[in-house]
């Protein structure tokens, strides 16, 4: 009876002991998981990148500002009799404003940058983090490999004392217990990089798309100056001159306005008769004209720089002199005009 009864008190004792040894283990590798990411947090190398994407959010910030700024100054312009001085004003105030809104594109390829970079460097961190607790994993794995070959008898008779003998169970458990801290660290640690590496794809996806936005602008700001350059050398700054040109301007978009206008009804009496006559109209897939897809000015662009003149009914793709070009659908050439630019 007195044996039960102190087997009993020392499984007790053991399972407290145990029980306590385990909260004490839990509270340590929670401090050191939390020290691990105050430490990834605090690398001086991120704190860098991180005061360098902050600078440039402030620069964009501004920039996006003052963008805004010019912005309500063209619609001012916008507004105003259509004279040569107020063009040129409206015209110069386009280019600031591009101008800016390259600039801000520009810093943010910088930030983008510096995001992908930061995020390569905590995902080396990691990587290098989760090879160090497969190390560790594989010698507790070994340790528990070993000692399992001894049963609780000949722990007992292998020790010198009773202490040894409860310093050595001890010992096991918090093995079992690292083992399953170590699991538990290392599945976080392959979830933080998974979820880390789809971030660095999105943001290099977002960097191509701010490459193409720049160079979008680059090639809308050659535009500007461009049109510019016409109106000065074809108005000689003259207000006689500027008016003659702006009628012109005015009767050739009438007369195309009216071609269109005939083109539509054309269509309209064709869609007619296929009725009358039992038959569908066939819908026409149109195929891109040039091998460039960019478009420097949309049906009724808003920031197409003759707006206040008159409304751009067309799409206008760019493509360099002497590309081919071919039907979008089949058809004919009704018309051509060399206006200057195109």
């Amino acid at each position: 009876m007195k044996y039960f009864n102190r087997k009993l008190i020392f499984s007790i004792t053991l399972g407290l002991f145990l029980i306590s040894s385990a909260f004490v283990l839990a509270q340590e590798n929670n401090e050191t998981t939390d020290n691990q990411d105050s430490i990834i947090e605090s690398d001086p190398q991120i704190e860098e990148l991180n005061l360098k994407i902050e600078e440039n959010k402030t620069k964009i910030e501004n920039l996006k500002k003052a963008s805004a700024e010019y912005a309500d100054k063209i619609e001012e312009y916008k507004d105003e009799a259509s004279n040569l001085k107020n063009q040129l004003g409206l015209m110069d105030n386009q280019v600031i404003k591009i101008e800016l809104d390259a600039k801000t594109l520009k810093l943010q390829i910088d930030k983008i940058r510096l995001e992908i970079e930061s995020l390569e460097y905590q995902i080396a961190n990691k990587e290098t983090e989760i090879e160090k607790y497969k190390q560790n994993l594989i010698e507790y794995i070994r340790q528990i490999a070993k000692d399992d070959q001894k049963t609780y008898l000949e722990i007992l008779i292998t020790n010198a004392s009773f202490s040894e003998f409860f310093t050595q169970l001890t010992y096991l458990e918090e093995i079992q217990s690292d083992i399953q801290t170590t699991v538990n660290r290392l599945n976080l640690l392959k979830e933080s990089v998974s979820l880390q590496k789809a971030e660095k794809e999105k943001q290099k996806n977002d960097l191509l798309d701010m490459q193409d936005k720049l160079a979008s602008k680059e090639d809308k700001l050659k535009d500007e100056l461009k049109a510019k350059e016409i109106i000065l050398l074809q108005t000689k700054t003259s207000e006689i001159g500027y008016q003659k040109l702006l009628a012109a301007a005015r009767q050739e978009q009438n007369e195309i306005d009216n071609e269109i206008y005939d083109i539509q009804n054309k269509i309209k009496d064709k869609i007619e008769k296929l009725k009358k006559e039992g038959t569908t109209a066939q819908t026409t897939l149109l195929n891109w004209p040039v091998p460039s897809q960019y478009v420097t000015a949309y049906f009724h662009d808003p920031d197409y720089p003759f707006r206040y003149v008159y409304e751009h009914p067309a799409i206008d793709i760019r493509a360099k002199q002497g590309t081919q070009i071919v039907a979008p659908a089949d058809g004919y050439v009704a018309r051509t005009v060399d206006a200057g630019m195109g």
